[in-house]
């Protein structure tokens, strides 16, 4: 069974019909919050990180919100190959408590998991912050008015209000959560932010462990991360609250594409979105966009017929060892998405499904 979909927008179909899918066209790489179903995209970042883009030699931009972020802030250390199985090996052997809260375990889950993270970034700025090619960009959630300090009460009453807020529309959330982008000072992104509240914050080596760590903190599971220095005061949570799936202005690029290694064909544009699914739909500012997905139909021979989740810490409890059996099982299976990548980049020409 084929592994590995391919959609894109109508720029990129001509594109990708025109001459396939070269290095030299891609000027950004997108990488999604969604936990551990980024694990099953670890194979691909690993070739198209030390094998596929290493034949062009132009800037690529690299944003990611949650694990995307991490995902692509492993990238550009040396030897990314390495990084990002060390990445994978890390969040499979992670072990969570079945019924996590927002008080003193969130702060133990966030004291382990900062600790994790600095064991792979501390020491090693340099590396992320002067890489020749790539610029990276880490997108975080700013809480505002009763979202700016964390608390008990405070928190559940400033999420609520975001909920009802964004259902009414989106950019009305930006009155209780604003985007933070941590970003690679020396180039600017090469498309528009006008789409949400936004502030840009210069990344540096006295924030990069700590804007990663806040783009992956999931309220009420992982603690906020307060006052990132360089950056605005207030509490930080997961850049996937407000870029679930980075659903943003492509479009406006004056060139080249948008390479999207993702577990679904959809980009949601928020978390809140989730349930909402007439904001699901593809848009024109994803005309450039190429997206890597997995078929649904192989997802269902993976171990329990679906993507490694977070529902998994609950299913399987405190069976840590069989958990991570059957991510790991899913991992070596998602060589096969790695495989026919390769593959298709060898082609002179490419017919994409469209993305809807």
């Amino acid at each position: 069974m084929q592994a590995l979909h391919i959609h894109a927008g109508a720029r990129a179909r001509a594109v990708l019909r025109e001459r396939g899918l070269k290095p030299a066209d891609v000027r950004v790489i997108a990488g999604a919050a969604g936990g551990p179903k980024g694990l099953v995209l670890n194979p691909l970042d690993q070739v198209l990180f030390d094998r596929w883009l290493p034949a062009s030699s132009h800037t690529v931009h690299l944003v990611g919100a949650s694990i995307g972020a991490w995902r692509l802030a492993a990238a550009t250390l040396d030897e990314p190959a390495r990084s990002l199985q060390r990445l994978a090996d890390d969040y499979i052997a992670q072990e969570y408590p079945v019924r996590p809260d927002a008080g003193r375990v969130a702060q133990q889950m966030s004291d382990v998991f900062g600790a994790r993270l600095r064991e792979h970034f501390e020491g090693r700025e340099a590396e992320a912050l002067n890489h020749a090619r790539y610029r990276l960009h880490v997108f975080t959630s700013l809480g505002r008015g009763l979202l700016r300090r964390e608390g008990r009460v405070r928190t559940p009453l400033g999420y609520l209000g975001a909920f009802a807020t964004n259902l009414v529309n989106r950019r009305a959330m930006g009155g209780w959560l604003q985007r933070v982008i941590f970003s690679d000072p020396r180039e600017a992104l090469p498309f528009h932010l006008h789409d949400y509240r936004t502030q840009q914050v210069a990344l540096s080596a006295q924030n990069l462990s700590a804007s990663v760590l806040a783009s992956c903190s999931i309220p009420f599971v992982l603690a906020a991360v307060h006052d990132i220095p360089g950056g605005p005061a207030g509490a930080y949570w997961d850049g996937g609250i407000t870029d679930y799936h980075l659903h943003l202005d492509y479009a406006s690029m004056h060139e080249g594409l948008v390479l999207y290694p993702h577990f679904q064909r959809q980009l949601v544009p928020g978390w809140l979105d989730k349930g909402l699914r007439h904001r699901h739909r593809a848009s024109e500012r994803l005309a450039n966009v190429v997206v890597l997905s997995p078929n649904p139909e192989w997802v269902k021979t993976l171990p329990n017929a679906k993507l490694p989740d977070r529902s998994d810490f609950k299913a399987y409890g405190l069976d840590h060892a069989g958990r991570a059996a059957a991510w790991r099982q899913a991992l070596a299976m998602s060589r096969q998405l790695a495989d026919e990548f390769e593959q298709l980049a060898a082609r002179s020409s490419i017919d994409a499904l469209p993305l809807t």
